[in-house]
């Protein structure tokens, strides 16, 4: 499967910005997703997952109560809508899929290019 993403830019603390991340092929609804973050010097970082159907989801602590992850398989694309942003969210977001059907997988077999969000004033 290929993952294309989009959405990322420029935006304002305490600001919104969703980003999705599209499919390709006809077996989108098999895959667990997930989006990952990493900031210049650092590791990359899981922050929400979602399972095959749209009924599981993870969130690390540090995006719980401000990010929702959610997901459409008629549309073959996954949504990462963020709110209350922070300076410490900027960093470069990747959409990943997984044939697992564990909400978090033990690891992800495909990644997209990544689209750069920027939290600043």
């Amino acid at each position: 499967v290929q993952l294309q993403a989009s959405g990322g830019g420029l935006v304002q603390p305490r600001g919104s910005l969703s980003v999705s991340c599209a499919a390709s092929g006809d077996t989108f609804s098999t895959y667990a997703m997930g989006w990952f973050r990493q900031a210049p010097g650092k590791e990359r970082q899981l922050v929400a997952a979602i399972n095959y159907s749209g009924r599981s989801t993870y969130y690390a602590d540090s995006v719980k109560g401000r990010f929702t992850i959610s997901r459409d398989n008629a549309k073959n694309t996954v949504y990462l809508h963020m709110n209350s942003l922070k300076a410490e969210d900027t960093a470069v977001y990747y959409c990943t899929a997984s044939l697992s059907t564990l909400v978090v997988p033990p690891g992800y077999d495909y990644w997209g290019q990544g689209t750069q969000v920027t939290v600043s004033s």
